[in-house]
């Protein structure tokens, strides 16, 4: 089948739609926050009650809080990457509660498409921090011994030939379990959540409805904390 012909099919424009509806939330949302704070003493005077904006800064303090404390000086850097991916899959997430809905993280390609860019992102850091040769020190295993040789520190690592392939594919591994980890847990929160509200009086969806409004924070949550490790993993200097 062409690509043209996948992109067309009913499945992938339903992908395409949920995600749409999803970033064009997250703009919406961030548009009327950006207003809010812009008004006279918007960005002083905190509003009263549970408002979107008042919702919005206390994930953002939180998570900054935790990036700060997860990725060192450099988080401000690295922040809005990480922020931006964990709002866009807590918004998915939470349509996918929605009854009738289907949030765009249930989709293989969507939880791909985000661990992939999770992992360019880490190892782009890395390299941009040390280097395409020094990022690549990681990989080739412990160093046995050193030379000195003409004021140079020449590192031998005899055993390269096996720790090179093994880290590589334990370093690509991590998008599998990211994609796998999110797909897993929204599918069957979402499939538990549909079933119950077909077979049972409301009283009880209503609790597997806070059950899984807590796991589709906690997952986003996950996510972003992971790729926030990964960051940290690839600033630190390779030895």
């Amino acid at each position: 089948m062409s690509t043209a012909g996948i992109l067309g099919s009913p499945h992938a424009v339903g992908v395409l739609a949920r995600v749409a509806l999803a970033a064009a939330l997250l703009v919406a949302a961030g548009f009327a926050v950006r207003r809010r704070i812009a008004a006279a003493g918007g960005g002083i005077v905190p509003d009263e009650g549970v408002t979107l904006r008042n919702v919005f800064e206390v994930l953002v303090a939180g998570l900054t809080s935790l990036a700060r404390q997860t990725m060192g000086p450099e988080w401000r850097r690295w922040f809005p990457f990480v922020g931006a991916m964990f709002f866009f899959i807590l918004v998915s997430n939470l349509l996918g509660l929605v009854p009738g809905g289907a949030g765009a993280t249930n989709d293989v390609n969507v939880a791909g498409a985000w661990a992939v860019i999770s992992y360019v992102l880490f190892n782009y850091v890395g390299i941009r921090e040390h280097g395409l040769k020094n990022y690549l020190i990681k990989y080739m295993g412990p160093s046995f011994y050193t030379w000195h040789v003409g004021g140079r520190h020449i590192h031998v690592r005899a055993l390269c030939w096996l720790f090179f392939p093994l880290e590589t594919i334990l370093d690509a591994a991590r998008m599998l379990t990211l994609s796998i980890r999110l797909i897993a847990n929204m599918f069957a929160d979402h499939t538990v959540v549909g079933v119950f509200l077909l077979l049972v009086p409301p009283v009880v969806p209503a609790i597997f409805l806070g059950l899984g409004l807590l796991v589709a924070c906690l997952q986003a949550f996950v996510f972003a904390l992971l790729t926030m490790i990964y960051i940290n993993l690839a600033l630190q200097e390779a030895h």
